[in-house]
């Protein structure tokens, strides 16, 4: 029986409860059977709360199998057919416990991707701050995003391409310590078993930001080819966990998020190897990968 269903026959059967309590014939102090029939009415409500509403429960953040260092890394964007659209960089520097990791793509036509993610790492790991900023042809539109963990604040400014819509959205949020976003994701992974899955909060913006759970499933053992060499990566889905209704309200309006997929290569120390997925709310599905530099001829 599902979460959903087991919550709609506890507030049934409590509410019956207390409706009989209230009918019997009054043999004792009334005011306390009221009492008692409200603090049932109570009890069930929050029962089903907790029920219905799973993305409330706390979870537990990721331990640090890994402590993140500074690196420079380059990246590729591509389509998912192997399409180049887009050179950026990987950097990461860390003082003190806490790590600033930004990732950069300039693309063809102009287009800028600016993403930057400040997260502490001190036996496990937690988001601190996060800022994302697109803008250019490549996208809908021009969105600027801020999310503060400490005061749980949120600033969205987008500007549509299609009707020049400008919208400012503010707000806050509380936030488990469970919650990673953006390439946060892609760290948290590299510190799971290669066996077993997690279960944590991201953020999802629509544009309003909205606490999302998201699973972290193995798929299985792949072999990819690094030059000469064979070497086996274990293949992670990324599943947003919608629940009953924002899966429906999101079906009917054509914005149902796909699966994300990540590879990574555990061997002794884990790797990073590609990434499949949009980098923003309804993209497109694009690919991110390591890239190597050439030389011109």
């Amino acid at each position: 029986m599902n979460t959903s269903r087991l919550g709609r026959l506890i507030l049934t059967g409590l509410l019956w409860l207390k409706t009989d309590l209230l009918r019997e014939p009054v043999t004792g102090n009334i005011s306390i059977r009221k009492q008692f029939a409200g603090a049932v009415e109570t009890v069930g409500l929050l029962a089903v709360l907790v029920l219905l509403t799973p993305n409330l429960l706390p979870g537990a953040p990721i331990p640090v199998r890994f402590v993140e260092g500074s690196l420079h890394a380059f990246l590729a964007l591509r389509t998912v057919d192997g399409t180049l659209i887009a050179s950026g960089d990987l950097v990461q520097t860390s003082r003190g416990g806490i790590v600033e990791s930004r990732m950069t793509f300039h693309f063809g036509d102009g287009s800028m991707f600016d993403e930057k993610v400040v997260f502490s790492q001190q036996r496990f790991f937690k988001l601190e701050n996060y800022h994302l900023m697109y803008r250019g042809p490549s996208f809908t539109s021009d969105t600027d995003i801020a999310l503060e963990r400490t005061s749980g604040k949120y600033r969205v400014q987008t500007k549509r391409h299609d009707d020049g819509k400008e919208e400012v959205l503010t707000g806050s949020l509380e936030l488990p310590l469970d919650v990673y976003t953006g390439g946060m994701v892609l760290t948290v992974a590299k510190n799971l078993s290669n066996d077993a899955g997690e279960t944590v909060h991201t953020v999802a913006f629509t544009p309003k930001p909205r606490l999302v759970q998201l699973a972290l499933m193995p798929a299985g053992e792949e072999k990819t080819l690094l030059g000469q060499l064979t070497k086996s990566t274990t293949h992670f889905v990324l599943k947003p966990q919608l629940g009953m209704w924002l899966k429906l309200i999101t079906t009917l309006v054509g914005r149902v998020p796909p699966d994300n997929h990540t590879w990574i290569a555990f061997d002794r120390v884990p790797a990073f190897i590609k990434f499949e997925g949009p980098l923003y709310m309804a993209g497109p599905v694009w690919r991110i990968e390591p890239m190597s530099p050439r030389w011109p001829s």
